[in-house]
């Protein structure tokens, strides 16, 4: 099934003839004859949209969008109605209320599926994001604008400069936003040039031809990286079913099939532009939540969780190419005295210096991540003997040369570390490490190799690194 759709009319023969053509499309259709009705199929099923009469037994198409409001299960459900010759105040209203738009009778069955299909495409891109942020987000045109939302980027495209010109005027007192005009021709440098729109506007020409050139400019907006975001919302001047069918499958959000009307229009870029705020805030909300599962909050470095799956691809990889790594630990010395005679604010200070200072001294390919306390990990991929040993040598240097600046202490206050070196793979100096002849190392014995020659530099005096290479696989 495509979908599941709830048909809410109190006239049972037009349920069927809905049902019949929906489930034709196979979408699963459920049926209740009133609000009341429709409460009780709600409380155990969520359809992906409903589909209601403007007028029914116990209130109105805009009553049900109230209702569906407030419950944070059903809020975010899109709505279609469909009335009889509705009156234009009428329609404003229900539109007003949260209804994604009205259609009469009678239904062009063309346009009714296509409308159908891209109302569910919508909702359920949303619901996806929502599900990664975790965050409900309720979408309809009745949610008030938030004040501190800035004026919408909106971009008006047509064959007819006088007309665009005349939109944006007409528009200005119905809606906040930077209106911008370009012709057809110019339509997608203009749209790529600075900063992209939040919605464009596309006035479709009535001869065939023309309509066909803008209908490819939906296309190629979607399948561009920098546009496929944007909001796309279709004017006819004369409806044809057909054209606005085929507009709707190639990616447009919107259609007004009954030409330009001001307040209309301007309650439907609302619409949008709440709509891709709120995907923009959920991108967002979603690579914040990724940093924060593979970073450190505090060092900003990797975390523990992302550094164990990392080595391991370098350790497999290394399996492949033959090629050696390194893996250092290393632990700041004396760590707990910092805590102890500053404050942990001070010992915080310093992981985040020390931090700070390790990733400026290795290579960008290579990983540093904080694995707790004051103890880091270092992946070297490619790294033989002697180039491990001098970015060892050197990491010491990072730390213990320059004393840290202690947040309240009067002078810095120098500071060492100790590392443990883990050599892996297979040594440019097969003499002194040998290969390791097709043998894989895993990750925790280098790192437990790793461990020792930590606990090796700390025996021996810390403020130095200790090297623990490979073992050499005797001969068959």
């Amino acid at each position: 099934m495509q979908g599941k759709i709830l048909v809410i009319d109190a006239v049972s023969t037009n349920r069927i003839v809905l049902k019949v053509k929906l489930g034709a499309a196979f979408y699963e259709v459920l049926q209740a004859a009133s609000i009341g009705d429709a409460a009780k199929v709600l409380a155990s099923e969520l359809p992906d949209l409903i589909i209601s009469a403007v007028s029914l037994p116990d209130g109105t198409a805009a009553d049900l969008c109230a209702a569906l409001r407030t419950r944070p299960d059903t809020a975010n459900i899109p709505v279609l109605a469909i009335g009889q010759a509705t009156e234009a105040a009428t329609r404003f209203a229900t539109l007003a209320a949260g209804a994604f738009d009205v259609m009469d009778r009678p239904l062009d069955d063309l346009l009714l599926l296509g409308r159908v299909r891209g109302m569910i495409r919508s909702h359920n891109a949303l619901e996806e994001w929502r599900m990664r942020d975790e965050t409900p987000c309720p979408e309809g045109m009745a949610e008030p604008v938030a004040d501190f939302a800035p004026p919408g980027r909106i971009t008006l495209v047509g064959d007819d400069p006088t007309q665009l010109r005349g939109w944006a005027k007409n528009l200005t007192p119905h809606l906040r936003g930077k209106f911008a005009l370009t012709l057809l021709k110019d339509a997608m440098a203009n749209l790529h040039a600075g900063s992209p729109a939040d919605v464009v506007v596309l006035s479709l020409p009535t001869a065939p031809k023309e309509a066909e050139v803008f209908l490819r400019l939906i296309s190629t907006l979607r399948a561009s990286a920098q546009t496929r975001q944007i909001g796309l919302l279709v004017i006819q001047q004369t409806p044809d079913p057909l054209w606005a069918t085929q507009a709707l499958d190639l990616g447009a959000d919107d259609l007004m099939l009954g030409g330009f009307d001001a307040p209309e229009l301007a309650l439907r870029l609302r619409v949008l532009l709440r709509r891709k705020r709120q995907i923009e805030r959920m991108h967002q909300s979603v690579r914040t939540g990724l940093r924060d599962a593979i970073n450190d909050p505090l060092t900003g470095l990797y975390n523990r969780r992302y550094a164990m799956p990392h080595l391991e691809n370098v350790v497999a990889r290394a399996a492949t190419t033959h090629r050696p790594y390194a893996a250092i630990i290393a632990d700041m010395d004396h760590f707990k005295r910092i805590n102890d005679l500053y404050g942990h604010a001070a010992g915080d200070a310093v992981l985040v210096e020390a931090a700070r200072r390790l990733r400026g001294a290795v290579r960008s390919v290579d990983m540093v991540a904080r694995l707790g306390g004051e103890e880091f990990l270092i992946v070297m991929p490619g790294t033989d003997l002697e180039t491990a040993q001098s970015n060892a040598r050197t990491l010491c240097k990072t730390i213990g040369d320059t004393p840290f600046a202690i947040p309240g202490v009067d002078r810095p206050v120098g500071i060492t570390v100790s590392i443990g070196l883990a050599l892996g793979g297979c040594s440019a100096t097969a003499s002194r490490a040998g290969p390791q002849h097709g043998r894989t190392e895993t990750v925790q014995n280098l790192l437990c190799r790793a461990d020792k020659a930590l606990y090796a530099a700390k025996t021996k005096g810390r403020n130095r690194f200790d090297l623990s290479q490979p073992e050499k696989r005797p001969a068959a």
